[in-house]
């Protein structure tokens, strides 16, 4: 048998890497909270972006979970709320069992069981949990992924928040400061750090930006408010 000597054709089209699915997104956003003696004010924008594309500018990050508690999330938007609809709906289920609303600080192991439970699967979401305990005394846990949360005076999560948790150290844990101050934490004070948070990070992270919500928890009652952040 006569072998061939046919020349062999070589094809130059570039090889395509294969494509990988990921089942998350990061939608961003920044949330901050500050506590004190006797308030909570918690804090997010309302951009949600996807790449460099911004799909909307009104995304509320803040849930009222009952009348003394505060979600705050950013990440991903679909995780976001998932846990705000299973949180309302397990809140409602123990109010029916035990007449009563669930505590701030219940609530907060709370969330810490669920996002354990999807520790093989995480939420992508970064969540803040504030309000006001049974004393009437300011209350804030962070959490991470899989749920571990710890109760701290301060704190802030998302796309933002490199930028502004050295801030909230200086000003709120008084960190490198020759001159402290006198006094605690004033509801104005808290009001006007976590404002001025906010609006820092808008000017750099461009997934942060066009609105900011805040809630005034006290054991009066609850304040919302509204303010502008920068738009593009």
């Amino acid at each position: 048998m006569q072998e061939s000597h046919a020349p062999r054709i070589v094809s130059s089209a570039p090889k395509l890497a294969p494509s990988r699915f990921s089942p998350y997104v990061d939608n961003g956003g920044t949330t901050a909270a500050v506590v004190g003696s006797n308030f909570c004010v918690i804090a997010a924008d309302t951009r949600m972006s996807l790449g460099y594309s911004i799909p909307t500018r009104n995304f509320t990050k803040l849930v009222q979970l009952t009348p003394k508690a505060v979600l705050a999330s950013s990440g991903m938007q679909g995780d976001i709320l998932t846990i705000a609809k299973r949180l309302k709906w397990e809140l409602k289920w123990y109010e029916h069992q035990h007449g009563k609303t669930m505590s701030t600080p219940a609530l907060a192991q709370f969330l810490g069981n669920i996002l354990y439970s999807r520790r093989f699967f995480p939420y992508y979401a970064n969540n803040i949990l504030a309000g006001i305990d049974e004393n009437g005394v300011g209350c804030c846990w962070t959490y991470d992924s899989v749920g571990s949360h710890e109760r701290v005076v301060y704190g802030s999560s998302g796309s933002g928040q490199g930028l502004i948790q050295p801030f909230l150290d200086n000003q709120v844990a008084k960190k490198n400061q020759v001159f402290l101050p006198e006094g605690p934490m004033t509801l104005e004070n808290a009001k006007a750090i976590v404002r001025d948070a906010l609006c820092a990070a808008a000017e750099r992270d461009i997934h942060t930006g066009d609105y900011m919500d805040m809630i005034v928890l006290t054991p009066a009652g609850l304040e919302q408010h509204r303010f502008e952040l920068k738009f593009d």
